[in-house]
């Protein structure tokens, strides 16, 4: 490998499940583990006020309301249980009231931070993957992957979680990862971007969250 190869290689960490640290919810009404956060400068700090982007693992069990994060655009993806219906209130700007159904495994809801969303459980407790992003600091997208292939995915920082199943992922044809059920593969490029070719091999599901900080007015 070259030098200039080298200089912008991407720094891979393995963050395990069993790992993960209890904690609870900014309203009180559950538990969530956080797997990662980031912050919209590098000496910054990303608590739950402060975050530029976060990502957790929740365990719902009795229905309530959810903690609002004004600003935050979040994605939610039922992992286990029977699942659970979002009910969003109508908000001030006269927006309709909406349902969102979480009934299987990978079913995914998208819904502002700042809306009133009061959960339903259907069936006894879930567990629940939430992506929240910051829209003035990070922009962020999530996919799920299904099927054993190789794709390219351009972002600041990747995220690869194993959803069910166990994965074999083979970064930029070197190093391979072997990750189980609620473990993640962490990517980080030392650029603004960095565009990683990631084979995924196994049965299960990985969910690929990729994520870019927005340049703050002193770094443009």
């Amino acid at each position: 490998m070259n030098d200039a190869h080298a200089a912008v290689k991407a720094t891979l960490t393995v963050l395990r499940g069993a790992d993960l640290v209890a904690s609870p919810w900014k309203n009180g009404g559950g538990v969530t583990r956080e797997i990662a956060a980031g912050s919209s400068t590098s000496a910054g700090s990303a608590s739950l006020d402060t975050f530029a982007w976060r990502v957790s693992v929740a365990d719902v069990a009795q229905a309530g309301p959810f903690s609002r994060f004004a600003g935050v655009d979040r994605t939610l993806v039922l992992l286990e249980g029977a699942g659970m219906l979002l009910h969003e209130a109508r908000d001030e700007s006269g927006d309709a009231e909406k349902t969102y159904a979480l009934e299987t495994p990978l079913d995914i809801a998208r819904f502002r931070g700042e809306a009133s969303i009061s959960a339903r459980l259907i069936d006894g407790p879930t567990r629940d993957f939430n992506l929240m992003v910051r829209r003035e600091a990070a922009r962020g997208t999530l996919d799920v992957w299904r099927d054993n292939a190789t794709r390219s995915v351009q972002a600041q920082t990747v995220l690869l979680y194993c959803a069910q199943g166990e994965q074999r992922i083979r970064v930029d044809g070197e190093l391979e990862v072997q990750l189980a059920t609620g473990d993640t593969l962490r990517i980080d490029a030392p650029v603004a971007t960095l565009a990683s070719t990631l084979e995924t091999r196994g049965a299960g599901a990985l969910l690929a969250i990729a994520l870019t900080l927005i340049p703050t007015d002193s770094q443009r």
